[in-house]
């Protein structure tokens, strides 16, 4: 058992600077590990090829290996994975909302002589 706390035991699953954000990409439907790549251009392969490993271990991605040469690798979302989807949309829309925030924030710490409008 990793923890008695629902809440702990999800985070140690999606634990990873990137999975969440692969999570997302796959969620449009299969994809191949060079779509993915292209995808997240600010992630290595070798950690691209971890986390896939990782969430693939943890049972959020589902791959496909066609015996062609070159070998053709598919991944695609289980059921799990399908299930934590709308989670990542509520956190895209509050992600959202708050860079928002930091513009404004932005915008008048820059201004100098503005005051940010209060709440």
């Amino acid at each position: 058992m990793i923890s008695n706390c629902p809440l702990t035991s999800s985070l140690i699953l999606i634990h990873g600077r990137w999975k969440l954000i692969i999570l997302w990409q796959i969620n449009g439907g299969i994809i191949r590990f060079g779509e993915l790549r292209r995808a997240i251009p600010l992630v290595t392969e070798k950690m691209l090829t971890d986390q896939l490993r990782e969430l693939e271990r943890d049972g959020f991605v589902e791959r496909v290996v066609y015996p062609e040469v070159p070998p053709r690798v598919e991944y695609s979302l289980t059921s799990l994975a399908q299930s934590l989807i709308p989670i990542l949309e509520q956190l895209l829309t509050w992600g959202e909302q708050n860079q928002a925030v930091e513009r404004v924030k932005q915008h008048f710490s820059k201004s100098g002589s503005e005051s940010a409008p209060s709440h």
